[in-house]
């Protein structure tokens, strides 16, 4: 019987910014494991930014100055959603680690919305990519008030 091994990384990185899944080769090797699997860091920045996203209490993400661009982005046709914003990765041959900038919604655990932010994103990471997700560190730099959305759309409506 022959050992089913798959790896990520072979040892060094031809690419900076991927991830190398390596496997078995050969007749005898299952069909999964013939070849090489390469996993960029924005894919890895993506997945760990929407799975943030899917978690109850966060309101946006990035820090005071990204969360501006970022909205003045948006308005601009064809500027995107931004699904990386308040997103760093660090992806090596095996592991990875991510850095979050969020604010959550007033009133809720922030305790409990970064324990499940950590849940979700390591779960989604390690499950989608087969990466070891070695911390999910979480900075929250806001909080959003339920009156700032109305102030904001009314002072959108004046001319200055």
């Amino acid at each position: 019987m022959t050992d089913n091994i798959t790896s990520v990384g072979g040892g060094s990185r031809p690419d900076t910014g991927v991830s190398a899944l390596k496997g078995r080769t050969g007749p005898g090797a299952p069909a999964e494991t013939r070849g090489k699997t390469t996993i960029a860091d924005g894919v890895v920045a993506k997945i760990a930014g929407m799975a943030t996203r899917e978690v109850p209490g966060i309101h946006s993400m990035g820090a005071g100055m990204a969360r501006a661009l970022g909205a003045m982005r948006e308005r601009v046709p064809g500027g995107g959603g931004g699904v990386t914003r308040g997103v760093k990765v660090e992806v090596g041959e095996r592991q990875a680690a991510v850095d979050l900038d969020v604010v959550v919604e007033y009133g809720v655990s922030i305790v409990d919305v970064a324990g499940g932010v950590r849940t979700n994103v390591i779960s989604a990471l390690e499950r989608m990519t087969g990466l070891e997700v070695v911390e999910v560190n979480i900075a929250v730099d806001d909080v959003h008030l339920p009156d700032e959305e109305e102030d904001a759309e009314r002072d959108e409506g004046r001319v200055r």
